[in-house]
């Protein structure tokens, strides 16, 4: 069921159905603007633009862009320099939400985790152990 949502671009009040998240208004400017990039892209020369070339040609927003590949509506596989920033430290990322260099620094902080854990649960088991106790006659 739509549900009545002022439009983050323009301040509109629109029917947000869950599609979009803006209005139909700057849904239609966004789509003018992707079909710019996209037939900016397109050109052999320009496949290796970064991103602030982009912005600069175009006059796109980053956060458009990111967006865009985020969605797979640009593929950083046919646009190498395109990417989107990581939700952790920001560096471009192609995949997922955390870039490569954060990802294995959770698996190594993950890993560390997992050995104290295991220590921990080693001496617990060798306190518990079974303790005889002579008996004075």
């Amino acid at each position: 069921m739509a549900e009545a949502r002022n439009c983050p671009t323009c301040g509109e009040i629109f029917n947000f159905t869950g599609l979009r998240e803006v209005c139909a208004t700057c849904a239609a400017k966004e789509e003018k603007l992707y079909e710019d990039v996209y037939r900016f892209l397109r050109k052999r020369e320009n496949r290796a633009a970064n991103i602030e070339r982009i912005v600069e040609v175009t006059g796109v927003t980053e956060s458009l862009l990111h967006q865009w590949v985020r969605k797979g509506r640009l593929q950083p596989a046919l646009f190498p320099n395109l990417g989107y920033p990581c939700d952790k430290c920001g560096a471009l990322t192609t995949t997922g939400k955390l870039c490569d260099s954060c990802t294995e620094e959770i698996k190594r902080e993950l890993s560390v985790h997992d050995a104290a854990t295991e220590l921990r649960e080693a001496l617990a088991e060798k306190e518990r152990g079974t303790y005889y106790a002579q008996r004075k006659k």
